[in-house]
């Protein structure tokens, strides 16, 4: 019998050689496999972890983009407030002088003015912050990463200080220039309007729309000015020699003005004015209802005209919103500044840019 399988097994040597080598080498094969999805299994899992840390810091940022958005209203509606002052006026009234006449008209124009750069400087805000604390995040995303191996840190707590206290142009000369703008365009606008005058909603929205499109477009600088001074060598001017910070912090400035200039951001920052506008409307539409019992349907089309109201009655309703628009109180003007997509969207997109590693070898 053994004499019978010996003789088989030499008729059958080289099928059974054959046989041999392809069950190793798919066992190696099988080794290989299992080594390669192994590794490619830890590979994901450590990207996922990295995205996922990633995605908790983006979040936590843009916590925090918030609540400093809602800190800075209350200095800036004092900044406006300041220098459009208009309960001097409205005090002054009250004495009846023999010039009332002629300080109505002044608080026709700085009622208007104040309010309307409230929606301007609050979107500025808005969009301003959301850009230089996701460069910032991003910065830090990377220096928490790599920072342990010995890497210089990208953005330092002083050159941060440094960094975002650039926002002082945007309460300062930035809102006195666009205070300046504003100012003009109502002037031009409203100056010949009779205290008389009834205006209806619609009215009231086209003269807004006539003051927008002349500071918009009426202006030599483009909007990102009134939020970031266009001189680069601001910090230069200050010191005979720069140290490592201020090169960080200059480095930083340009890439902020770099975001500022980009049409992303132009979109974003009109997108966030037209919902301000179209806020501000719904709130002073509250005051044109039509009064009770009146037949014409408050939700009609033509209900925008059907209500008309005396300049002079407009004026301490336009003069009042301020303090809706500049609230610390999260109220519907700034959540939907907030919560806009748009802003959203581009912050996700400032952040992803300056937190890649690849930010790195600049």
């Amino acid at each position: 019998m053994f004499s019978s399988a010996w003789n088989f097994v030499k008729r059958h040597k080289r099928k059974f050689i054959f046989a041999g080598a392809v069950v190793g080498g798919v066992y190696f094969l099988g080794k290989y496999a299992q080594k390669k999805i192994r590794e490619l299994q830890e590979k994901e899992a450590t990207e996922y972890i990295a995205q996922a840390r990633r995605q908790f810091h983006f979040e936590s940022n843009q916590r925090t983009c918030n609540m400093t958005v809602l800190s800075m209203l209350p200095p800036l509606k004092e900044a406006i407030v300041n220098q459009l002052n208009s309960e001097s006026l409205t005090a002054l009234l009250k004495t009846k002088p023999a010039n009332k006449l002629e300080i109505w008209e002044d608080l026709k124009i700085i009622s208007f003015t104040r309010t309307i750069v409230a929606v301007y400087s609050t979107c500025m805000l808005v969009v301003l912050l959301r850009v230089q604390l996701n460069i910032i995040g991003g910065y830090l995303y990377l220096d928490n990463s790599v920072g342990k191996n010995g890497t210089t840190a990208l953005a330092p707590p002083d050159v941060q200080q440094q960094y975002l206290s650039s926002i002082q142009h945007l309460l300062g000369d930035g809102l006195a220039e666009l205070m300046t703008l504003v100012k003009k365009a109502v002037q031009n606008s409203l100056g010949g309007l009779s205290l008389k005058q009834s205006l209806s909603l619609l009215e009231l929205e086209q003269q807004l729309s006539w003051i927008r499109a002349e500071v918009e477009a009426g202006s030599q600088r483009s909007l990102s000015w009134f939020m970031l001074a266009d001189d680069e060598n601001a910090l230069a001017d200050q010191a005979c020699g720069l140290t490592e910070n201020d090169r960080m912090t200059i480095r930083l400035l340009n890439e902020t003005r770099d975001m500022l200039d980009s049409p992303d951001f132009t979109t974003v920052l009109n997108a966030c004015l037209n919902r301000g506008f179209s806020r501000l409307l719904d709130n002073l539409a509250e005051f044109f209802r039509p009064p009770p019992g009146d037949s014409a349907p408050s939700c009609a089309p033509d209900s925008l005209s059907a209500v008309s109201l005396p300049l002079a009655k407009i004026i301490p309703i336009i003069n009042g919103q301020i303090n809706t628009i500049c609230s610390e109180t999260p109220s519907h003007f700034v959540q939907d500044l907030l919560l806009n997509d748009q802003v959203k969207e581009f912050a996700a997109n400032v952040y992803e840019t300056f937190s890649a590693p690849q930010e790195l070898q600049k």
